[in-house]
């Protein structure tokens, strides 16, 4: 009888987890089919990673899950790094409250979409969404390089997610 049920579970477990990659995988196809800049291979492989994301059965619990790793991303991303190189610290420091803000955005949009006003939610994301690229921005009106360019448009890529299932909801 053990057995039975230890097999039973195994399939069921199974079912599940195909249901959220399938879920996983046709979500981020309709976004990117809507929204060009997402992208279709980095919002799959996002998700799949993310223990979160992997157990969700809803698109609001995608939507949540999606949030919150986004959300997992702006902190500690700038100050993580090494040493920087001279002349970048006034654009970092404002990356660093940029992030905070982004943080700060993803935190309403977490209880938007709890409370169902996927609006709010909406414009929330649309907010984080924008720091990313205006933290590149420092660098430029300071004739800077970027040293977190790559980081900058992984946050924009992990926000843009749950950004464009909102407007699935």
């Amino acid at each position: 009888m053990k057995f039975f049920v230890s097999v039973a579970l195994f399939f069921l477990f199974l079912n599940c987890f195909a249901t959220a990659q399938t879920l996983i995988q046709d979500s981020c196809k309709t976004a990117a089919s809507k929204d060009p800049t997402l992208k279709y291979d980095f919002c799959v492989q996002s998700l799949e990673q993310d223990p979160q994301s992997k157990t969700a059965t809803t698109l609001e619990g995608l939507v949540l899950a999606s949030i919150t790793y986004a959300e997992s991303k702006t902190t500690n991303t700038i100050l993580k790094n090494k040493t920087y190189p001279p002349g970048t610290e006034p654009a970092l420091s404002t990356c660093v409250e940029l992030y905070d803000d982004a943080n700060n955005s993803l935190n309403e949009a977490l209880m938007n979409v709890k409370s169902a006003d996927y609006k709010s939610a909406n414009v929330d994301l649309s907010a984080a969404s924008d720091e990313p690229g205006t933290c590149e921005d420092g660098f430029k009106e300071t004739h800077a390089k970027s040293p977190i360019t790559n980081e900058n448009n992984v946050l924009f890529q992990k926000i843009l997610i749950p950004l464009a299932f909102t407007n699935m909801l």
